[in-house]
């Protein structure tokens, strides 16, 4: 579904993403993974078309290099960046109606299933988003990404910052999610909910990609996880 070939990013003359491969397949769970200032957070942003890149971003038979941010969302490309961007002045409803993407038939989510998976959205509906604690604003941003009905979700760090029942939903919907058959793009820095959900792990230091498996080889790589993922 995705395939990333040789992508370099760029902020100005800083070179960020050097040259990384990265595949997603239909209905996986793939996790990128690794420190802070690795490139993780870059490299889903150059997949969205947010900072300057090359080489090649296929998605099915699309090459998105090149587009703008709205079009590559338009092919079925979801985004949860990492501070959120709700619209905090405006209600939950409304946060979520905003996520629906015009011209596209009936999918596979509606505001009824963002409320029925989370009542307390339901209970808040009218309420403006900027009133929710920070684990609600996490779910109504990924709620509302899900509203479009992208084939692909990328999700940067939903579990910061949140209490362990909150990590516990942020999980359970990311399950949901890989059920009704979209791919998810996880960017993560603690081995909490990655290694349990993901079909496969990428580990990003330097910006580049330093290790590509499955979960149980990255558990038993103690090297590898003492050198570029542990504090």
């Amino acid at each position: 579904m995705l395939q990333v070939r040789n992508l370099n990013a760029y902020y100005g003359k800083s070179h960020v993403i050097d040259g990384i491969d990265l595949d997603v397949e239909a209905g996986q769970i793939v996790s990128l993974m690794g420190r802070n200032g690795a490139g993780r957070s870059t490299t889903i942003k150059a997949i969205m078309g947010l900072v300057q890149a090359d080489g090649s971003i296929r998605f099915g038979d699309m090459e998105l290099l090149g587009l703008e941010p709205h079009q590559i969302a338009h092919c079925g490309v979801g985004y949860v960046p990492e501070n959120r961007d709700i619209f905090p002045s405006l209600s939950v409803r409304n946060n979520l109606l905003l996520g629906v993407k015009s011209g596209r038939g009936k999918g596979r989510w509606s505001p009824e299933d963002a409320y029925d998976l989370f009542p307390v959205l339901r209970e808040r509906a009218d309420t403006a988003a900027g009133f929710l604690s920070g684990g609600e604003q996490q779910m109504l941003a990924m709620c509302r990404t899900l509203m479009g009905d992208p084939d692909l979700v990328m999700v940067d760090e939903p579990t910061e910052g949140l209490a362990p029942l909150m990590v516990a939903k942020v999980k359970e919907l990311l399950l949901e999610i890989a059920r009704r058959g979209a791919s998810i793009l996880l960017v993560e820095q603690k081995l909490t909910i990655a290694p349990e959900i993901s079909e496969r792990l990428y580990v990003m230091g330097h910006g580049r990609i330093v290790f590509s498996g499955t979960p149980a080889e990255l558990e038993a790589d103690h090297a590898l996880r003492r050198e570029w993922m542990e504090v």
